[in-house]
Order: C-alpha cells, then structure tokens, then sequence
C-alpha cells in the first residue's frame, strides 16, 4: 500500500505561480512513476504532468508544457509541480498518483491517488 499527501494548493491570479508538492509513504519501494492529475466538476480527471522513477523522464500534458514542470525527489519520495502562468483554465482539484511496479509483492490492478488539493486561478 503506498499513501499519499498533496500541499499546496491555494487561490492565486492569473500570470502567478504556485507550487505543489505530494509526498508518498507506505511500500514506497513499490513505485515505478509519479504524476499529477487534474479534475474539475463534470470532468474526467487528466494528466498533468509525471516523471518516472529510475530514468527521471519527465512527461507532460500539451495544455502545460512550458508552463508546469514536474520534479522529483526519490529520496524522500516526493514529487513536486512548478505552475508558472497559471491561467483561470488551470482551476483544478489535482491529484497526486502513483503507479505502482510489478515486482514481486507490489502488483496491484490500480493506481494510488491522494486526497486532492485545490487551486484555483481567478483573472
């Protein structure tokens, strides 16, 4: 089982940044990639961003790229967005994720996600 938190999430204007951060505990040796996810009401949740674990490849939405920058911190078993010229379209709940490896006593068939943490953007 691998645990989730988000921090960070806050009501900023548009151009401004903001920084998220998510932490994971639990079978943290049972992650294989990081990402971060986004949900407004009505809509299906989206990826973000993510970065996976070993190689540090990084992968991102179209709507973000050169905006957000996903970062990682394996030691501590974190994960962080950087959201630079956020935008009111970016008004989101987002979600940390993990998805987990197969390796002997991590496979499950689902990914972990956290609580959410919401940021909204006003113009």
């Amino acid at each position: 089982q691998v645990y989730l938190a988000e921090f960070g999430g806050a009501s900023v204007q548009a151009g401004n940044s903001l920084r998220l951060s998510c932490a994971a505990s639990g079978d943290t040796r049972c992650i294989s990639s990081m990402a971060w996810y986004r949900q407004t009401p009505g809509e299906e949740r989206e990826l973000v961003a993510g970065i996976i674990r070993g190689s540090g490849r990084t992968y991102y939405a179209d709507s973000v790229e050169g905006r957000f920058t996903v970062s990682g911190d394996e030691a501590k078993n974190m994960v962080f967005l950087q959201m630079d010229a956020l935008k009111p379209e970016d008004t989101a709940t987002y979600y940390c994720n993990v998805r987990p490896t197969d390796s002997s006593g991590c496979y499950v068939p689902y990914d972990y996600w956290g609580q959410g943490t919401q940021v909204t953007v006003f113009s």
